[in-house]
């Protein structure tokens, strides 16, 4: 659980115990006064389920509205509590609180983060309000986010998660999130595709490899097999070039030609003498 959320349990958890003794319903009203002023309180589901409080509903029409400021300090905006009539007044510190509560839920789309977007969904006077605001909802850990000045606009990088859900809120939000499975089913398909694509054009290519590889082998075989031949073509050539005496003795060396006319010539110088 985030360590913000767990606080802002932590800070509601003595209002929820006090909620057990609230039987009237001016009590209730009080408690919600209180537990919506208390520091570090952000979140209120758990409260709002409590019997005592959930009995405001059917309480006189003084007391059914601290129900509803109850639900939009829970999962409502300022925008909420401004355009409902008969709500309670709020104090400085609930005004600050619900104003903060505001800016997580807009936070959610970039969109509405602009300076202008933001004076006016907030109610506030002036620019220096506005980033007062965001720099204090940045110290209580609500949000992370940088001021940019020179843009006019807020950027939030995460948040906390402080907002209770809104009922009948959950079809809306299966339905976003089997659209977002839907689309990551498609993009896991087409990433799929291309490894598939990537692993055939490899094998491919390790195939014309093997193929160059086993081509060049063979030419090279047959390069050393020719030399062979060679070297035993010219062993031939010289034996053929072994001449024979008037004896009968073999004579090495002696090329034919050249040779045999040498030796004639000795023979009849020594038939001369």
């Amino acid at each position: 659980m985030d360590q913000t959320q767990q606080k802002a349990l932590n800070a509601l958890e003595p209002y929820i115990l006090l909620s057990k003794s609230a039987n009237s319903p001016r009590a209730a009203a009080d408690l919600v006064t209180q537990a919506t002023s208390a520091p570090n309180t952000f979140v209120f589901a758990e409260l709002l389920q409590t019997p005592n409080i959930r009995a405001l509903q059917t309480a006189s029409k003084d007391y059914v509205p601290y129900l509803t400021l109850l639900q939009i300090f829970a999962w409502g905006t300022w925008s909420d509590y401004t355009e409902t009539p008969n709500l309670p007044k709020l104090s400085n510190i609930q005004e600050q609180k619900l104003r903060q509560l505001t800016l997580l839920s807009l936070a959610t789309s970039p969109s509405t983060l602009t300076y202008a977007h933001l004076l006016s969904e907030l109610s506030l006077p002036t620019i220096r309000a506005l980033e007062d605001l965001v720099i204090s909802s940045i110290y209580a850990g609500l949000l992370t986010a940088k001021l940019d000045t020179l843009a006019q606009r807020v950027d939030v990088s995460s948040i906390a998660p402080l907002r209770d859900l809104k009922p009948g809120s959950v079809p809306h939000m299966v339905s976003v999130l089997e659209d977002w499975d839907s689309r990551c089913v498609s993009v896991l398909g087409e990433i799929e595709g291309q490894v598939r694509e990537i692993r055939r054009k490899a094998q491919e290519q390790r195939k014309r490899e093997t193929e160059h590889e086993k081509a060049v082998a063979k030419r090279m075989g047959e390069n050393e097999d020719g030399k062979g031949k060679l070297g035993k073509r010219g062993g031939g050539e010289e034996a053929d070039e072994m001449d024979i005496d008037e004896g009968g003795r073999r004579l090495r060396g002696a090329k034919r030609g050249g040779g045999n006319f040498l030796g004639g010539l000795g023979r009849r110088l020594g038939g001369g003498n």
